[in-house]
């Protein structure tokens, strides 16, 4: 499956540390994993912990789950021995952390040195500036936004609609959109908060994000169904492009469905909405 292509609605952090948490990761119902060695580790395992996570990822068993492994940054002790030790397991993408520019995502693929897809974690200020040209990037196939770090770099108050944050939520989409990237939505920390994690996740579906950053496997449930297509979507796009097909047969270039206007703009977003269904029910097979 393309990477473009296949459903990103939840992408739950696990620490590339922690056996257990690896093991579990494999049964558990997200979309993606991030098999994180930055922040979910602490300095004095971190070396270690690239042992663990290398022995989890060729015993596999994760099914059709994307596996990205976010690295620590390349301005740190760990960055490179990261890349080093990891770069030619298969895994489906290395998330960067705290990218500034597209230099930083040369740096990677230079190390890398073998082609494979970059993640973006967009999560200080130049980051958001620069987002454009880093989703240019050929290998640069993701954009996570960092939520918790770039508040702290904006200083900004934590507010249930995100307002302080919005500029650079729909920037970081913009630039995705741009060139073909998936963005995921950042991290909702009150992970026992089920309303408030849905509202959230609401915000970023409407906003048009593909899925969101988890920190704990009790939010899959809510967050995979925020950013599924609905029985009454599907329903709806279905209907959609029956009936611009019989339009069309008819010699006419609309339809109407439900007292509004079809076009083929609208057939296109309806055959993708229907092909992320499939997707979805494949990957739960």
């Amino acid at each position: 499956m393309d990477q473009t292509d296949r459903p990103y609605r939840s992408v739950l952090y696990i620490p590339g540390s922690k056996e257990r948490a690896l093991d579990k990761a494999r049964s558990l119902p997200v979309d993606a994993i991030i098999f994180d060695l930055e922040d979910a580790v602490t300095p004095d395992a971190k070396v270690e912990a690239r042992t663990t996570l290398k022995a989890a990822l060729d015993q596999d068993g994760y099914g059709g789950r994307a596996k990205i492994i976010r690295i620590n940054g390349l301005d740190t002790e760990w960055g490179a021995g990261d890349v080093a030790a990891l770069k030619d397991c298969d895994v489906d993408a290395f998330l960067l952390p705290k990218v500034n520019s597209v230099a930083d995502i040369n740096a990677l693929s230079d190390l890398l040195g073998n082609g494979k897809a970059i993640w973006a974690m967009m999560e200080t200020p130049l980051g958001i500036l620069n987002a454009l040209e880093v989703a240019a990037h050929p290998q640069l196939t993701g954009f996570v936004a960092g939520t918790n770090d770039l508040a702290k770099e904006l200083n900004c108050r934590a507010r249930a609609d995100r307002l302080p944050m919005m500029m650079a939520l729909q920037q970081i989409l913009l630039a995705a959109r741009a060139h073909n990237v998936i963005a995921i939505d950042g991290v909702y920390n009150q992970y026992k908060d089920e309303e408030g994690l849905k509202v959230e996740c609401d915000q970023g579906r409407d906003l048009g994000y593909d899925g969101k950053t988890l920190i704990h496997p009790a939010q899959v449930a809510v967050t995979n169904d925020a950013f599924a297509p609905s029985e009454a979507d599907i329903d709806l796009a279905r209907r959609q492009i029956a009936a611009l097909n019989e339009a069309e047969a008819a010699g006419q270039g609309v339809a109407v469905v439900d007292g509004k206007i079809v076009e083929n703009l609208h057939v296109e977003t309806a055959k993708k909405l229907l092909a992320k269904a499939a997707a979805i029910a494949a990957l739960a097979e």
